[in-house]
């Protein structure tokens, strides 16, 4: 069972820069896939980025570029270093776990067994 908490959202302006974290309880985080993804208003739940146990990361061609997902296992946290921000990138961001050998293709919402409550970034233009 992994228990998952982000933080870091907020109201920044176009061309700005926010960290989310994503802070993980549970026994198995060090060998947990964790993805970010995000919903705007109206809109299905996309990928973003998505970072393996063995720190191979993946990225979304929108943000890629732009993006940073990076874990530290001591913490038991990843984050999402974001920059350039957009208009566009404006949705609830969520923080997904998913332990190896889980069926499902990364990329998908439902691969994610596991899912923190979300936290709000908002881009002016």
């Amino acid at each position: 069972q992994v228990q998952l908490v982000e933080s870091g959202g907020g109201l920044v302006q176009a061309g700005g820069s926010l960290r989310l974290s994503c802070a993980a309880s549970g026994r198995t985080f060090s060998s947990s896939n964790m993805g970010w993804f995000r919903q705007a208003p109206g809109k299905e739940r996309e990928f973003v980025a998505a970072i393996w146990s063995g720190g191979t990361t993946n990225y979304a061609d929108s943000v890629k570029g732009r993006f940073t997902i990076s874990r530290e296992n001591a913490k038991n946290t990843v984050y999402l270093q974001m920059n350039s921000l957009k208009a566009e990138d404006t949705a609830v961001y969520y923080c997904a776990a998913r332990e190896p050998g889980t069926n499902g293709w990364y990329r998908a919402p439902g691969a994610y067994p596991y899912w923190g409550q979300g936290t709000q970034v908002t881009v002016s233009s």
